[in-house]
């Protein structure tokens, strides 16, 4: 943990949100020393921030003890490099466990989960969001999705309760985001409650959410192939349209049709991902399932034309006759932040 203000730290990231996996041993208990690794590797390619034991951490199939020890560990291997959040959810109760269990281990922040299979009226949710965002000193994301779906008016109230500090939206509702933005605007002047685009495969939503002024999202890609994932977050943030489409026609398209071949390979498709990189994992655990042999060979299918791709694209940059001259200019920009304070003092958190 650290002693700057999450939402401060947020709204100046430079980088994909990390949506860690949770690694599990061949005896299927937590395995933290992979999982360590895991979650170092990601922060080392440039992750922005860490949000362990979340959706595609399997917070769901995690006890209280293996959720803490886990959120324990992203928190010493970031060591205050990039925030850490971790998962809250169930009823209003357990949620306030979890909550309390992640502030003990360190961490920054909250990602408050959709309650359990209830289907809860705009009262009763902001209610459990509110007390949940009460219950410690960590500052809370609230997510839309499921039975979690909220009106302008009801985001208002969440942007107006202390320690609340943004949305994150799975829902995908670009009308109602656009007025959830408007709404919060015209009643909260100050503008500084945050939104992440948080759909499973982000990326593939990135233009149109940042055309309503969204820009922060969650990237599930980060977590097996942080080169085009990162790669993309630049050239979205830069303009360079070419390789943003190229990306989003040969990689981010094919994922997410593949993604929506089986259940719950929004987690497991990306854990087998991760395995694809060297990285042993472990398989989901149940209710999920794995991938059958023949998904996992178009993932590798993919991933290999992302990164196809990613070298076609700086193969051009290379050739065209402005890139000695911008490569230059970039390099002596470098040097001149080195020299700087801020340089010196490592930027952005």
């Amino acid at each position: 943990m650290t002693s700057a203000p999450l939402a401060a730290r947020l709204s100046e990231v430079a980088g994909p949100l990390f949506f860690p996996v949770t690694a599990f041993g061949p005896d299927g208990t937590v395995d933290l020393a992979v999982f360590r690794a895991h979650v170092r590797a990601g922060i080392d390619a440039g992750a922005a921030a860490v949000f362990a034991c979340c959706g595609t951490g399997e917070f769901h199939a995690l006890t209280p003890e293996e959720f803490r020890l886990a959120v324990a560990a992203a928190v010493e291997e970031s060591a205050g490099q990039v925030p850490v959040l971790a998962g809250a959810g169930y009823g209003t109760a357990l949620a306030v466990q979890y909550a309390r269990a992640a502030e003990e281990a360190g961490a920054d922040g909250l990602l408050a989960m959709p309650p359990y299979l209830v289907v809860a009226d705009q009262e009763g949710l902001l209610n459990h969001y509110a007390a949940l965002a009460a219950a410690t000193g960590l500052e809370t994301i609230v997510y839309q999705r499921d039975n979690a779906i909220f009106t302008p008016e009801t985001v208002v109230a969440l942007a107006r309760t202390p320690g609340i500090i943004g949305l994150k939206d799975g829902h995908g509702d670009l009308d109602l985001m656009q007025r959830i933005v408007s709404a919060v605007r015209t009643h909260r002047p100050d503008g500084d409650f945050l939104y992440f685009n948080g759909l499973p495969t982000a990326e593939l939503t990135g233009p149109a959410y940042r055309g309503i002024g969204v820009t922060l999202y969650s990237s599930a890609v980060f977590a097996f192939a942080p080169d085009i994932a990162l790669a993309f977050y630049r050239a979205l943030d830069s303009g360079d349209d070419a390789l943003v489409d190229g990306l989003l026609d040969h990689f981010y398209r094919p994922l997410v049709e593949l993604r929506a071949k089986g259940r719950g390979y929004a987690v497991s498709l990306v854990k087998a991902g991760v395995r694809l990189q060297g990285l042993d994992v472990g398989e989901v655990r149940t209710p999920l399932t794995e991938p059958p042999p023949a998904h996992v060979k178009d993932l590798v299918e993919i991933i290999a034309s992302g990164r196809a791709l990613l070298e076609e694209h700086a193969s051009r940059k290379r050739a065209s006759p402005g890139h000695a001259s911008q490569e230059h200019a970039s390099q002596e920009h470098t040097s001149r932040d080195q020299a700087s304070p801020a340089g010196r003092a490592g930027g952005r958190a």
